[in-house]
């Protein structure tokens, strides 16, 4: 795997991406800004769901309202996520907290599922109710804590506490971010 980031940091698009001095900002820019809109909606259906907010409105009506703004942004974050990991994918393959985002988002991802196809079932029975069923609001705090850590990780990519270099060989973050192993060759006590 590591061969085809290595080799993808290297083609020529890569390399005039994030060498570039105006479109990696506006791929970055675009990618924050999408985010708050793509985490604003999930914000609102999640706390209705929670019966924390928009107590008097069907989850339905606010669903429907912000469903295309929500599948938009998350659209736009993909794409440009895509972009800025095809632009320094070497960089990224390395980290921990990327790493560990991805691991979140598809968690996320399996929540939505699951909401959409079991939760959401029978949702004509408890739409208008105030407080909607403990399932449904089971899905809402994970989705509103998953998507939280998400943002939290993505912050902290820029960071670089957890990179190989500094992290001890054959540990767990070591691994999980996939850190070389080197060969620590006996020296005989010579440095």
């Amino acid at each position: 795997m590591r061969d085809f980031f290595v080799w993808m940091n290297e083609t020529p698009w890569s390399i005039a991406l994030r060498e570039s001095f105006y479109t990696w900002p506006i791929i970055e820019l675009t990618h924050v800004a999408t985010l708050m809109i793509f985490f604003g909606t999930i914000v609102m259906v999640d706390l209705r769901l929670l019966g924390l907010a928009f107590k008097d409105t069907p989850v339905s009506r606010i669903d429907r309202a912000v469903l295309p703004w929500t599948v938009g942004a998350f659209a736009v974050l993909v794409i440009t996520g895509l972009l800025l990991l095809y632009s320094k994918p070497l960089v990224y393959f390395d980290k921990f907290f990327f790493r560990a985002k991805l691991v979140l988002i598809f968690l996320a991802m399996i929540n939505i599922l699951v909401f959409h196809f079991r939760v959401q079932k029978n949702q004509d029975e408890w739409d208008t109710a105030e407080k909607p069923p403990q399932s449904a609001r089971i899905s809402a705090a994970i989705s509103l804590s998953a998507w939280i850590v998400v943002i939290v990780l993505g912050r902290f990519i820029a960071y670089d506490w957890y990179d190989c270099p500094k992290l001890k060989p054959g540990g767990f973050m070591h691994t999980f971010s996939g850190c070389p192993v080197y060969e620590v060759q006996n020296t005989g006590g010579a440095l």
